[in-house]
């Protein structure tokens, strides 16, 4: 008569035992919760939020190598996340996401180009700011980049350049022309070099306009127009300005650097890069302005894009397959002098690289707006 009781018993107490288990675990599970950093669980929910939008649609530059590399490792740190990559030159994607913002409407959800490219999407509002879309913490803190973080824009808080080095620009014919002939930018001016001067056309955005917004900046207008009067072969044409100097038809060019240069080095064709004038060679942000767009369609999947992109692994391929020096201070990069280029961080002072910008929105309304313009003026 005793066994029903007993039995009763023992189930009442498993039942206690299983409902205060099931406590303990629902317990251990909100303290795991609350220990989690508060940028973790940001981090988690701008994930789950990603995949549920589906899709990521960015502006990038024009590099075949860049869609590739990205192509194939974000999808797998982050399935679920379609890429929509247009690579294209920089104006080309800033003038499609001006038309459609005008049009009313929200594809692209962020551009990274060349220095100057984002500034008229900032100017026309299309801009929203960047700086609350950083959550990792090895990508939020300052420390991680050499200068700290580093805006474009005077609001320091809309364009962000992810990348700042030298490069080789000004290369030579060593059949034409000795290394100690030119070592200032003043001896380009000398009546010998005349007809003999390459340059990529400054009317056109890409290094030869950075170049000549530089020597405004460094040697002022009537420089400019000395040099022009060089009668300076001018072209957009990367590979026809190479081939010029290689056959000796120019002795110099101005706004090329090492990979158009490269096939031909392989080749063992007359083409050097001169050393650095004495005035300096400009630091440049290359193709990593990075801007968001406003009211972008897939806000968190941008989000998640932009970490990842400057994480370490992230900057190591986009610098890899740009040729392009990351300010992250844990990505090597000194093998890029083989290249030609001469990241800031391992040659450069963070206050000698100030010093020679050529990408703040002060240097671009100032110098590269006005050099356009002279150029409209001298070449016609």
């Amino acid at each position: 008569t005793m066994e029903p009781n007993g039995g009763a018993m023992r189930r009442k107490l498993n039942f206690v035992t299983l409902a205060a288990l099931t406590l303990a675990a629902y317990a251990n599970i909100l303290c795991a919760a609350e220990t989690k950093p508060a940028w973790q669980l940001e981090w988690e929910k701008t994930v789950e939020g990603a995949k549920k939008e589906g899709k990521l649609v960015a502006a990038l530059p024009a590099s075949a190598e860049l869609r590739k590399a990205i192509g194939e490792v974000f999808p797998k740190r982050f399935p679920g996340i379609e890429l929509d990559l247009t690579n294209a030159r920089g104006p080309s994607n800033a003038s499609k996401i001006a038309a459609e913002h005008a049009a009313g409407v929200r594809d692209f959800d962020l551009l990274i180009s060349g220095t100057s490219t984002p500034f008229n999407l900032l100017n026309a509002g299309i801009l929203e700011p960047a700086e609350p879309l950083l959550i990792l913490p090895e990508v939020k803190d300052p420390k991680r980049w050499f200068g700290g973080h580093v805006w474009l824009d005077n609001a320091k808080k809309f364009i962000y350049a992810f990348q700042v080095y030298q490069s080789e620009n000004i290369w030579h014919n060593p059949t034409l022309m000795k290394l100690d002939e030119v070592r200032s930018y003043d001896d380009l001016l000398n009546p010998k070099w005349k007809g003999k001067i390459g340059i990529l056309d400054p009317r056109s955005p890409g290094a030869g306009t950075a170049t000549w917004a530089f020597f405004l900046k460094i040697k002022g207008e009537e420089y400019l127009k000395k040099l022009a009067a060089q009668e300076m072969f001018l072209s957009r044409d990367q590979r026809q300005l190479a081939d010029s100097l290689a056959k000796g038809k120019t002795a110099v060019t101005i706004g090329l650097t090492y990979y158009t240069f490269s096939p031909f080095i392989k080749a063992g064709l007359p083409v050097k890069p001169l050393p650095d004038m004495k005035e300096g060679t400009y630091t440049s942000c290359g193709s990593s302005a990075t801007s968001i767009v406003k009211n972008s369609p897939h806000p968190n999947a941008t989000k998640v894009f932009i970490n990842w992109l400057f994480s370490k692994e992230g900057q190591e391929i986009y610098g890899k397959a740009m040729g392009q020096a990351t300010r992250r201070l844990d990505v090597e990069t000194k093998w890029m002098t083989a290249h030609g280029v001469r990241a800031s961080k391992d040659f450069l002072s963070v206050e000698e690289n100030n010093r020679l910008e050529n990408y703040g929105e002060d240097t671009v309304n100032t110098y590269w707006a006005k050099s356009a313009k002279i150029a409209e003026e001298v070449f016609k």
